[in-house]
């Protein structure tokens, strides 16, 4: 299983008009149709996890090149044109409140044993708190999509949003290379622009922080108070004897971690936490109500106390998709950009569309490669 990448995208209103989603419907079902019958479903779960494959996709059945809006139209599309029975494969979620359906629509799907779909529906679950909570780059899920075949494989692509900057960054997920959820689960993250610090605790170099986490839960969570909340008023003496009063904060300025962060509710999921006494940091992540603070807390203290180390360091490793002829936001990776349209191009020959929009969408493929190159 892997987690294969991200790509940070820039946010645009209104949305794609039916005449044209029915057409990139079509489209998009004939493309994924030809990588299947010529290489298998799994091939098409690993293309459509690869940021820079996917983003070509989007832009050849006929949307904005740059806009996130992308990702939530292209996997709609391939919802409404992949069926499980005549393809062997299932998409579920969505945007917004359809992304919490996930799970259960993969519960009530009869492609696979229900063993199986019950560990898809955690796959689902799981894959999205990592994303909220493990990996804390401002940027907050609002789009969730799981693809699954018959055999349980799967990929899942979903999407955060930053208001502030008006950036959306996109999570690629695959199933067959993953060993472990909150452990070094990218091969790659395909960025827009970096952010300046983020709390990575699925990197190596959080190793430590993770054990000592779980540690510092199973002990109970009390004792954290000392380290984090304020200290109640100290007195300080002025030159003439009178006392004034100060608060200070029990923790070093150079941490981005505040102590509002510790709250009472924040000490109340850990208490939840620690009635579980989780065996690993993969349960500690899977315990309702253990978000961004909780886990944001345990690393703090494990750093202060324990002298474990974090990785605040954005673990994006691309420029965003294909780069544009301005060299914005970076020069065209021509190598990675000719291996994506190659591909499309030879898809679009052997698909099962007409003459007509099959040379439509060869033109718009052309016109596409004219203006990022």
């Amino acid at each position: 299983m892997e987690k294969t990448g991200s790509a940070d995208l820039p946010l645009h209103g209104g949305k794609a008009p039916r005449w044209l989603f029915k057409r990139m419907e079509k489209l998009t079902g004939a493309i994924s149709e030809v990588v299947i019958h010529e290489y298998s479903q799994e091939e098409l779960l690993q293309r459509l996890s690869d940021p820079y494959w996917f983003q070509s996709l989007g832009c050849v059945v006929g949307f904005d090149w740059h806009s996130s809006g992308l990702t939530t139209t292209l996997t709609g599309a391939l919802k409404e044109a992949l069926d499980e029975e005549e393809h062997g494969i299932k998409v579920v979620g969505g945007k917004g409140s359809t992304s919490r359906k996930a799970p259960d629509e993969i519960l009530s799907s009869d492609i696979c044993n229900f063993s199986t779909l019950e560990e898809l529906a955690e796959t689902s679950k799981l894959s999205a708190k990592v994303d909220s909570n493990c990996v804390q780059d401002k940027y907050n899920l609002y789009h969730h999509v799981l693809i699954f075949t018959e055999k349980g494989d799967w990929t899942v692509v979903q999407q955060g949003m930053n208001p502030g900057d008006r950036y959306a960054r996109r999570y690629h997920w695959l199933s067959d290379r993953v060993n472990s959820f909150v452990e070094e689960p990218h091969r790659g993250i395909s960025a827009q622009q970096r952010e300046d610090r983020v709390l990575n605790l699925t990197s190596r170099l959080s190793e430590e922080t993770r054990e000592v986490s779980v540690d510092l839960v199973n002990d109970g969570p009390e004792h954290l108070e000392r380290y984090l909340k304020p200290k109640s008023q100290t007195s300080v003496f002025n030159f003439s004897g009178s006392p004034k009063m100060k608060k200070e904060l029990d923790m070093p300025s150079h941490h981005d971690v505040r102590v509002s962060e510790l709250t009472q509710q924040t000490l109340k999921n850990l208490k939840k936490a620690e009635q579980r006494q989780p065996e690993n940091y993969e349960e500690l992540v899977e315990t309702e109500g253990v978000g961004k603070k909780s886990l944001r807390a345990l690393a703090l203290v494990a750093q202060l106390v324990h002298g474990t180390e974090n990785d605040w360091k954005d673990p994006a490793k691309y420029s965003y998709a294909h780069g544009g002829k301005d060299g914005y936001p970076r020069p065209v990776d021509r190598e990675e950009y000719d291996s994506s349209i190659q591909f499309l191009k030879e898809a679009l020959e052997k698909a099962k569309i007409g003459k007509k929009e099959k040379m439509k969408s060869l033109e718009k493929l052309n016109e596409f490669m004219d203006r990022t190159t």
